[in-house]
């Protein structure tokens, strides 16, 4: 189950989605996901799921891997749509003793749907198209402006990416620890889903530590290497957008466009 998570993890291939700037991935996912909570159609997230499609084809990351990473979010997916299907007053489909499924439940159960993988899916090309530190040197160029009004854009932008690095190796972390106690006789495997989740706990003790174990290491090593956050920091590689980012973002913006054209243009 650990293993399935995907967001942090970076995928090292050639390819065109991998040689854009970062901080044009980071904009246009952060577009994407702003025109993904406007889309209300199905020909709007029809386009949207299109272009998560290109995006993945182009960035040569196996499909399989995408797919693997929707497994941890399934039983949010099938909880989602079933409250939206018995949740939502409209046309009757059929009844389960007192609870009535309705069309209009059906449809937004399916957009919540669509919209949870491809947020999931989108979010996740970022991580695997670019590595850590390029996410962090992409991150802090675009918060450089707000340092005028005390913003530490640097610090920020390492933070948020340790965090994202320390996922999947925090989930590693957790199935290390619960293969070793089911080498001791735990069960995490039998009873319903509240005793799974109970029988989960005993866990959050030595991830815990781990966790607290790694972040005081790596402060030791960045301390050791006289690590003083962004003050008088060069970098053996410039940012550069050139005429691809360009492209890329035109592209994100003319499906930006058609989706907005969808939600309020003329009927």
């Amino acid at each position: 189950m650990f293993r399935s998570v995907i967001i942090g993890q970076y995928f090292p291939v050639r390819s065109p989605v991998h040689a854009l700037d970062p901080r044009t991935k980071i904009l246009i996912t952060l577009l994407f996901v702003v025109v993904l909570f406007i889309a209300d159609s199905p020909a709007a997230y029809a386009i949207l799921a299109a272009s998560s499609l290109l995006a993945a084809l182009s960035s040569r990351v196996p499909l399989r891997l995408l797919l693997r990473g929707l497994k941890p979010i399934l039983f949010i997916l099938v909880f989602t749509m079933g409250l939206h299907l018995f949740m939502t007053k409209g046309e009757t489909i059929f009844k389960v003793g007192p609870f009535v499924a309705t069309r209009e439940g059906l449809y937004q159960g399916l957009y919540t749907a669509v919209r949870l993988v491809l947020l999931l899916v989108t979010t996740s090309l970022l991580t695997l198209t670019t590595s850590p530190i390029r996410l962090t040197d992409g991150l802090e160029s675009l918060m450089r402006p707000f340092k005028r009004v005390g913003v530490p854009a640097h610090e920020l932008a390492m933070m948020m990416t340790i965090a994202l690095r320390f996922i999947p190796t925090l989930m590693e972390e957790a199935e290390r620890v619960m293969k070793a106690q089911m080498a001791r006789g735990a069960d995490f495997e039998s009873g319903n889903v509240f005793q799974r989740a109970r029988s989960l706990v005993p866990l959050l003790v030595p991830l815990f530590v781990s966790a607290f174990r790694r972040a005081d290491d790596l402060a030791m090593a960045m301390e050791a290497r006289c690590y003083r956050g962004g003050e008088n920091r060069t970098r053996m590689k410039q940012l550069c957008a050139g005429p691809r980012d360009a492209a890329a973002g035109a592209l994100s913006l003319t499906i930006a466009c058609a989706v907005v054209f969808l939600r309020w243009g003329p009927k």
